[in-house]
């Protein structure tokens, strides 16, 4: 295993489950200490799997809401407390809440939708940057997601077509204080049964439907014909968080398939 994070303090959001989990646990164990961020309590009980599989791993769990800047604000404050600083923050927090055609959608869920798959985003990097500058420097991985093109999840796409502005714009304003800040597009990707549910309420049959829809979509539009899986997702955000990406800011990577958006 590299030790490509080894002396470097990261911060994972929403590092409970599924990408984001996977991401924190790899970077434990490539040397990194790694602050597991998350709405769901259970992320401390992750962030100790880390632990157990990599004796000597350094790692915490921190509850916070990030569709608040209170908690994304608490998240980063608490990180740099624990230990020292901060160098590298993956933003993983998002996820469409519900799939229907955008005329479907009631405006609380279009609100529902940004704040999810936005918000968070938009609240750390802001809460960050005092911490990277502080440092000299330090990374910022964003991830997005190639569904800027795609069907019954329009206020979804709209916020990821947002991460991925605001991934360009802050790479440019935040080169010259050796800040680099990229983006991760993932496809469509095989994961297993979330704990915490995307939409708490659970789908109708309708919804079931235009789901299946969107899967259908998704799967013929990439080259493969097929999801990615956890690993195909993790290995990219990992390689742009690395000193190995030193030279790339502003890109917006897509692991797709194929299917760039």
């Amino acid at each position: 295993m590299q030790q490509r994070f080894a002396g470097k303090v990261v911060v994972v959001t929403g590092a409970a489950q599924g990408i984001g989990s996977g991401v924190a646990l790899r970077a434990a164990a490539e040397g990194g200490k790694v602050v597991f961020v998350d709405r769901a309590d259970f992320v401390a009980e992750v962030a100790a799997q880390a632990q157990v599989a990599q004796p000597g791993a350094q790692t915490a769990g921190f509850v916070a809401d990030l569709e608040t800047y209170e908690g994304a604000h608490a998240a980063m404050a608490f990180a740099a407390q624990r230990f020292g600083g901060i160098d590298i923050l993956i933003n993983g927090v998002g996820g469409a809440i519900r799939m229907r055609p955008f005329a479907e959608f009631e405006p609380a869920q279009i609100d529902a939708e940004i704040r999810r798959s936005l918000m968070p985003t938009l609240y750390t990097c802001h809460a960050v940057l005092p911490h990277l500058l502080a440092r000299g420097g330090g990374t910022i991985v964003n991830v997005s997601s190639n569904a800027t093109r795609g069907i019954r999840r329009v206020p979804y796409s709209a916020a990821k077509g947002g991460v991925n502005a605001l991934t360009q714009s802050l790479a440019m304003e935040y080169a010259p204080h050796n800040i680099r800040v990229v983006a991760s597009a993932p496809g469509g990707t095989s994961a297993p049964p979330r704990r915490v549910p995307r939409n708490a309420a659970g789908d109708t049959e309708q919804e079931k439907t235009w789901m299946n829809e969107a899967v259908q979509q998704v799967t013929e539009s990439t080259f493969f014909k097929r999801y990615g899986t956890l690993d195909e997702q993790i290995a990219p955000i990992l390689f742009l968080a690395s000193d190995e990406a030193s030279y790339i800011t502003g890109a917006v990577l897509a692991v797709a398939g194929g299917d760039n958006g």
